[in-house]
């Protein structure tokens, strides 16, 4: 079941723990506020990369503090359960900082994938995971298939 891909933090070290070593871990992170074909190519390209993916999804307060009022338009448990109802999608876990940080250093990822929109040095945990030889890789950008352009189309409709 779909919900059963949600987990905490504590859950999660646990489970990625035992499998450490024997697959590859592949980390993103974001809003997620409204499912769209940009986000499904992204996280197809992020499960190529590794066996099993970790989506790390922004809470409510988290999405408000950086998207400004209004977002997130889609309230944390449904992002979650339509993220866990892909079939590339592994685990999904929420966060409230702005910043998925304390989670990589939680989870230690081999891999840690963003979108076309980063370059490699913006990256948050960049130096956690290339701290233990794991890498960054930028996800091609797909234009024009954003949340927020995605939003403006739709007032201007």
């Amino acid at each position: 079941m779909a919900k059963d891909k949600i987990k905490t933090r504590e859950e999660l070290v646990e489970i990625l723990n035992s499998l450490r070593g024997s697959m590859r871990i592949v980390f993103t992170n974001g809003c997620f506020d409204i499912l769209h074909r940009g986000h499904i190519e992204y996280l197809y390209f992020a499960k190529e990369l590794g066996d099993l993916l970790v989506v790390a999804v922004n809470s409510d307060e988290s999405v408000k503090r950086l998207k400004g009022e209004g977002r997130p338009v889609n309230k944390l448990e449904d992002r979650m359960i339509v993220l866990s109802s892909l079939e590339m999608v592994d685990y999904v876990l929420p966060f409230d900082e702005d910043t998925p940080y304390e989670v990589i250093k939680l989870l230690k990822p081999d891999i840690i994938v963003k979108g076309g929109d980063y370059a490699p040095d913006e990256v948050v945990g960049k130096d956690i995971v290339e701290s233990y030889g794991g890498k960054v890789v930028i996800a091609p950008y797909l234009r024009g298939y954003s949340t927020t352009e995605l939003l403006r189309r739709m007032k201007n409709d």
